[in-house]
């Protein structure tokens, strides 16, 4: 087996609808993708829909790529997501405003995130605009004064009780979540003639929003030096 090197395999779980997609690592042609339409009244995701489809689908696909499926990225409805808005400012007199002042304040913001979050993860944390010295900017950039550092932040949560049940249900078939990204925030960053929510969420997670803090697992190792600064444990 090739430990999925290849292929990359998405889930997009809604309401309304179940996707399944893997394609391509390299090149992100399609090798396999099907829909489940569903009939749903309500904003909550329909897990015996979701166990159905997926008895209906990965063993076809394994067939199919001669390899088992290991890991996969999820996309989640926005109604299923808690969204927090915060601010965080940090004097810095008495040194430059650097990469490392960013750094600090980053991982304050997501512990008094996480203070406030209770049974939830941090799956998206978005800084929207930077003030250094109350000079607003949309990125950051090196300061060669001291002064001040100050950043508005959008957390965007899952609760952990969702996730284990997500988690549950891939398990019957040996699959453990890789990333968990947020349907609307895929959709709003689809850009030009791009339409597939599937690439582009694979663009969102390789850093395509430089403004979006990754968070990456305490055992990844081997992280370049720029990622030592914007990727943070999650």
């Amino acid at each position: 087996m090739n430990n999925n090197i290849n292929f990359e395999t998405f889930l997009l779980i809604n309401p309304k609808k179940i996707i399944i997609s893997v394609n391509t690592f390299s090149e992100f042609k399609n090798i396999y993708q099907k829909e489940l339409t569903i009939e749903n009244t309500s904003d909550q995701i329909d897990f015996e829909k979701l166990d159905y489809f997926l008895s209906q689908n990965i063993l076809k696909i394994e067939k199919i790529l001669n390899d088992f499926i290991k890991r996969i990225h999820v996309i989640i409805d926005q109604k299923q997501f808690f969204s927090l808005e915060l601010s965080i400012k940090k004097n810095n007199y008495e040194n430059f405003i650097n990469h490392k002042s960013l750094n600090y304040l980053l991982n304050e913001a997501k512990e008094n995130c996480k203070k406030t979050i209770d049974e939830r993860r941090i799956i998206h944390m978005i800084i929207k605009d930077y003030y250094i010295n109350n000079i607003k900017y949309s990125s950051f950039t090196e300061s060669n004064k001291s002064g001040n550092l100050s950043l508005d932040l959008n957390f965007i949560c899952l609760s952990n009780s969702f996730i284990k049940i997500l988690e549950k249900k891939l398990k019957k078939y040996q699959i453990s979540i890789d990333k968990i990204v947020c349907e609307d925030y895929v959709k709003n960053s689809l850009i030009n003639d791009e339409k597939n929510i599937f690439y582009m969420t694979k663009k969102i997670l390789n850093g395509f929003n430089s403004n979006e803090v990754l968070l990456v697992n305490k055992k990844q190792k081997n992280v370049g030096f720029f990622e030592k600064f914007f990727n943070f444990f999650n």
